[in-house]
Order: C-alpha cells, then sequence, then structure tokens
C-alpha cells in the first residue's frame, strides 16, 4: 500500500497497439469498423470513433512484434498526472515521466507506469481536441464506432487486480465467483458505466481485448455482415451475442494482428452512489453468454503479449485459478 493519494481517474481514454503491418492494420481499422483517422505518419495512425472529442482512443503504431505498448486513463486536473507519478514511485513501479512532445501525439504531460499487475499504463491530463463528428453522418461508415469503452486485461490474480483497482477509487459493477466467493473476474469503473477496465483470469499480464461502442445493436450485426461479404469472416471469432455479465450484446473480431476487439453496446447506468456489485457464479452458463452459446477455447486461451517501458516483451504467470476449467454448459470447456 502506498501512503500518497491517489490520482482522480475519469476514464479509460486510448490504448496504443504495435502491429506488424500498417496497412493492413489501417484495412481493418479504419476502411472497416470505420474509426477516423485524427494524424498519421510513416509510423503510426491515431484513430477516434464518432463521439470523441479528444485527439485519438486507438494509436496504432509499427512494430517489430504485435503487442500492447500501452493502455491510458485520462485523470481529472494536471496535479493528478503529479499524484500519479508519486503513487507509482512509492509503490515502487518502473515509472516515467513524459514531458509535451516526448510522448504520444496530442497528449501532454504524462506519466507512463508499469503497474503492481506488470501492465504499462499511462495517465495524463491534457490531449488536442478533435472536430466534432457526432453528427458528421456522411463521414460514418463501417460499423460506426462511436468510442472508446473499456478494457479487458488477462492476469492471473484477479483479487490483486481488484485491490489494485480498488486503490485508485474504481467501483465494481460485476464479478464471477466461485462458490466460496473466490474472484474468477471482475469489471470495475470510473465513468458511469457497467466498466473502463475488466479483469479476465488467466496467463498475464496479457491485453485480452479492447472493447469499442456502438450505438445500436443494429450495428454490432452490420459489422458482422461486412466481414461476411468481403469474404473475410476468419476476423470474426466470437458471437454476435448478449453477455450476461454487462448485458451488453457484443461481436469479437482479431485484427490481422491477432489483437481482439470487442465491438460492444446496451451495457447500462452505474452512476449512483449505492450502487451495488452484481455478483454470477461461476457455474452460471448464461455469464459469458446469455443464451448459452459456447465460448470457444481461443477466446479463453489466446490474448496480446504486453511490452515494458522501454519496448521489451514482459515475462507472464500462469493463472491461480481458471475459469474455463470449470466444467458448464456455455463454455464447452474443461
Amino acid at each position: 500500500m502506498t501512503t500518497a493519494p491517489a490520482p482522480d481517474v475519469v476514464r479509460s481514454a486510448y490504448a496504443q497497439l504495435a502491429v506488424t503491418d500498417l496497412t493492413k492494420a489501417r484495412w481493418f481499422w479504419v476502411d472497416v469498423l470505420g474509426l477516423h483517422i485524427q494524424y498519421e505518419d510513416a509510423g503510426s495512425l491515431h484513430l477516434r470513433g464518432t463521439d470523441e472529442l479528444t485527439h485519438h482512443s486507438l494509436v496504432l503504431r509499427k512494430g517489430d512484434i504485435a503487442a500492447l505498448d500501452h493502455i491510458s486513463y485520462r485523470v481529472r486536473t494536471p496535479d493528478d498526472v503529479d499524484k500519479a507519478e508519486a503513487f507509482f514511485t512509492e509503490l515502487g513501479r518502473p515509472v516515467k515521466r513524459l514531458k509535451k512532445g516526448d510522448g504520444t501525439v496530442g497528449v501532454g504531460d504524462a506519466v507512463r507506469v508499469v503497474d503492481p499487475l506488470g501492465f504499462p499504463v499511462e495517465f495524463f491530463h491534457e490531449i488536442e481536441r478533435g472536430e466534432r463528428l457526432i453528427q458528421r453522418y456522411d463521414l460514418h461508415r463501417g460499423a460506426q464506432i462511436a468510442r472508446l469503452d473499456h478494457f479487458n486485461l488477462c492476469t492471473p490474480d484477479i483479487p490483486a487486480a481488484y485491490a489494485h483497482y480498488r486503490s485508485l477509487g474504481f467501483g465494481c459493477s460485476e464479478t464471477i465467483e466461485g462458490d466460496e466467493h473466490e474472484l474468477y473476474a471482475a469489471w470495475m469503473y470510473r465513468k458511469q458505466t457497467v466498466h473502463d477496465v475488466a479483469f479476465t483470469g488467466g496467463t498475464g499480464p496479457r491485453l485480452h481485448h479492447l472493447g469499442v461502442a456502438t450505438h445500436e445493436s443494429h450495428q454490432v450485426l452490420r459489422t458482422a455482415d461486412l466481414f461476411g461479404a468481403l469474404h473475410k469472416e476468419h476476423h470474426i471469432e466470437r458471437g454476435p451475442g448478449r453477455h450476461g455479465v454487462s448485458n451488453a450484446f457484443y461481436l469479437y473480431l482479431r485484427d490481422p494482428d491477432g489483437h481482439r476487439v470487442e465491438i460492444y453496446t446496451s451495457d447500462y447506468y452505474t452512476g449512483d452512489p449505492d450502487h451495488e456489485t452484481y455478483r454470477w457464479s461461476v457455474h452460471d452458463d448464461r455469464r459469458r453468454d446469455f443464451w448459452g452459446n459456447a465460448v470457444i477455447e481461443s477466446w479463453y486461451k489466446e490474448a496480446t503479449p504486453v511490452l515494458d517501458l522501454d519496448g521489451r516483451p514482459l515475462p507472464v504467470s500462469s493463472a491461480l485459478l481458471d475459469e474455463s476449467a470449470v466444467q458448464v454448459g456455455a463454455d464447452g470447456l474443461g
């Protein structure tokens, strides 16, 4: 624990992914999913959804291996960037301070850390603004992605993840628990939706997926139709379906490098101060799919490696609990 005050996190803000082929990544994320290019150069694309007024919510940069470079949270004030630096320094974690212009294009002063779970995480306040696209319907295309919604992270120790994010002021909307209330997964939030970050038990640290939101379920279905029409249906990994946890209508895709993205809509409001955590039994086969559809093995076992602050792959550890090993009808595993 630390005596330093935690930074006041507003929301999940953006992710930066290393991709091995920017041309193929552009086809997937821009041409088909419909994200808007805010900035590009020879080595990167900075993208955002139709509802986002900040410079970007996804950065794709050319890399030697496909990996998560970092996830990023926006904090309330510039002072909270200083608080993040002090908080993680006192925890004894690797910390790097970035001045405006030294880090990601469009982002002001920032702090990047490797958190106690092993994930590369950035905290920033200042970011450039983008043109309002909410009613530029002439520019809406593909999956009509509105905004980044959440990160889903694979970690071997869900209780440790829960405790760390509680220390950062996150609430918990839903969990998956065993008979003795052992934690298999947790959904945690700062903005007033189901989650900004979720934790899936498994070998980690690894990125399970990025969740991007659309406004309506028909846009999720349209996304599946687009990949089918293009004879690129192999990019569809799972769904469409309805989650038990979060109630969201979903579709999981894999990009050309294998990064997983969830097209996501129809979750709920969590802003009341007495909002209670909804606890799912690990034996309830509706938890991952409300209709009881099987969860394929790759969804549980495969994920994106993550990099340290110097761009080197971080080592991983095996899970303490394996949700996929619990014999329930929805999984078809174990």
